[in-house]
């Protein structure tokens, strides 16, 4: 009776937490957006923003562009994840690093490159007969490259999930392996393809980077909500453009949730692991494709990395570290890399922590099923609300006195806290995954030996999702250096970030600078995703190491 009354409890504080930093913002977006500049509730405000002559425009930018991106993404990474997973190409890791490589940099960067490739004074631009990147192509083509990995890591996973049995008999019924693409695989990935597709759509019509950069006058959603609050302080315009962001992505979480419940296992007991075997039509086929991407990618990277070893593009080109004397510049400086790094680290340690805690109490905990249920249907509630619209939220929930968590306002903290509440969906997710793949016999047997759960928890469970815990941590860290959108409106003066840094050094004209900021957090995620693996390698190595010595019976090994 006293483990179901501190688990429930578990579970009710996991929710409070919820509430507080997730539900409580967007229930005051909701209110200001029917507030009126008087203080009354009232739609005027919002009228006045759905009368303007610019909102059809900015709402048919969005959605056309978003589903430009999503019909360009999805192929590409198809092609691409099929390339890893069911081909016998070379060099698998060397391309799974390039073509993940745009996880670890800000969306702005992708832009910066294609304005040096065919801005104004572009590498490549003579050749299109001076056209420039400026506009839908250029935004759409920066959203391409910023979201193709994340739907790749999706399909991926989608596809490493196969039974090598439907295979076999396939072949044995002598079905060509076209055929067998279109009635095995693309049915077994369709909600891969489904989840995929909410991603890159939610991701591209939050951004702000790539329309601020090279938008020109291609006005978006996003930039409304920028301009709304950063320009005129207009929050009831900015929460109802919020709120307009809001709904296409709660539709696609929707759809995307509609299609998990309909999914049927694909992996059984019975299953054999699919082995791709050797055909070189295919395989020379779809390679040349994925290796296309790869460096198409690198090589976006690879300009703004040029960018910032020269003198003065495009006028003096010898090698140069001038660029990353940041001090020099607008934006923070070298401490707005190190403030990223700290939040990377706060965010993580305290992220990983809540989302193991939260993913504990709605799957392994004794709570009463209802309250595990809606602790489950809140904590996917994130995954819905773009960056932009959370952080105005944030303001508008955060800055009001009366709020007894106003004190994390203006600091470091309220930085922290919008980063993990972004973020905190896909930790919550993959803690729930490693927690769900135990089994359920740890809790019987902490049970009979006694000592509470708290001490499972600790002494057994979490160290058995270590591995799990540590990718965790890697993907916060990378999530909060790299975010824009989130934090674009919440940091105060004296607590500048490297992500937004790009942004204000893009405005006043210092491009170069903010193309070396932008490489600087490569490299910092760079060396954070090389721990990470290395971490989850030795902890990998150490549970098999005392797993064989249990069964040898050797307890100094064991322990």
């Amino acid at each position: 009776m006293k483990s179901r009354i501190g688990d429930n409890a578990a579970a009710v504080v996991a929710m409070a937490a919820l509430g507080a930093f997730l539900l409580a913002p967007l229930a005051a977006l909701a209110l200001q957006a029917v507030t009126s500049d008087d203080g009354r509730i009232g739609l005027a405000g919002a009228v006045r923003y759905l009368t303007s002559p610019g909102l059809a425009h900015s709402l048919a930018n969005t959605l056309e562009l978003a589903v430009a991106v999503v019909a360009t993404v999805i192929p590409l990474a198809l092609l691409t994840a099929f390339a890893l997973e069911r081909t016998a190409l070379p060099f698998k890791g060397f391309l799974t690093a390039a073509t993940g490589v745009p996880l670890l940099i800000p969306s702005l960067l992708p832009a910066l490159a294609l304005v040096y490739l065919f801005g104004r004074q572009g590498l490549l631009t003579p050749l299109f007969g001076g056209q420039t990147i400026y506009g839908a192509q250029g935004v759409y083509l920066a959203d391409v490259i910023a979201t193709f990995p994340h739907a790749l890591v999706i399909i991926r996973t989608a596809l490493s999930a196969a039974d090598g049995r439907l295979y076999e008999q396939a072949a044995l019924l002598g079905a060509k392996s076209w055929r067998a693409f279109l009635t095995i695989t693309l049915p077994g990935v369709r909600h891969g393809l489904v989840a995929a597709a909410t991603a890159t759509f939610s991701l591209t019509i939050a951004d702000i980077g790539a329309p601020k950069v090279v938008g020109g006058n291609f006005d978006v959603l996003a930039l409304d909500i920028f301009k709304a609050v950063v320009g005129r302080q207009d929050f009831t315009v900015a929460a109802a453009a919020s709120l307009f962001l809001l709904t296409p992505s709660l539709f696609a979480v929707a759809a995307e949730r509609m299609a998990a419940r309909k999914r049927a296992a694909l992996i059984s007991s019975r299953s054999t692991p699919f082995t791709p075997t050797p055909n070189r039509v295919r395989d020379v086929a779809v390679g040349v494709g994925a290796w296309t991407i790869a460096l198409a990618i690198l090589g976006v990277l690879g300009v703004c990395q040029m960018a910032a070893l020269v003198s003065r593009w495009p006028y003096d080109l010898s090698l140069s570290l001038a660029q990353y004397d940041l001090d020099r510049v607008d934006g923070g400086g070298w401490s707005a890399l190190s403030n990223s790094v700290l939040l990377g680290l706060t965010t993580a340690t305290l992220g990983t922590a809540f989302a193991f805690f939260a993913a504990w109490a709605s799957e392994r905990s004794k709570a009463t099923p209802a309250l595990r249920q809606a602790l489950s249907a809140i904590a996917l509630a994130p995954a819905a609300v773009p960056g932009l619209a959370l952080g105005v939220a944030y303001v508008l929930v955060f800055n009001d006195p009366a709020n007894p968590l106003h004190i994390l306002y203006g600091g470091f903290g309220i930085l922290i806290a919008v980063s993990v509440t972004h973020a905190f969906t896909v930790a919550y997710l993959t803690c729930a995954a490693a927690l769900k793949s135990l089994d359920a016999e740890f809790e019987a047997a902490g049970d009979v030996l006694g000592g509470g759960g708290a001490r499972l928890v600790a002494r057994v469970i979490a160290p058995l999702c270590a591995p799990t815990l540590v990718e965790v941590f890697v993907y916060l860290f990378v999530a909060a250096t790299t975010t824009v959108s989130a934090v674009v409106f919440l940091y105060p003066p004296d607590v500048k970030l490297a992500s937004v840094a790009i942004l204000n050094m893009d405005d006043a004209g210092d491009i170069a600078p903010a193309a070396a900021m932008g490489m600087l957090i490569v490299y910092v995620n760079l060396c954070a995703r090389g721990l990470g693996l290395f971490a989850q390698t030795l902890l990998k190595r150490r549970r098999t190491s005392s797993a064989d010595a249990a069964v040898s019976g050797d307890p100094a090994r064991a322990h």
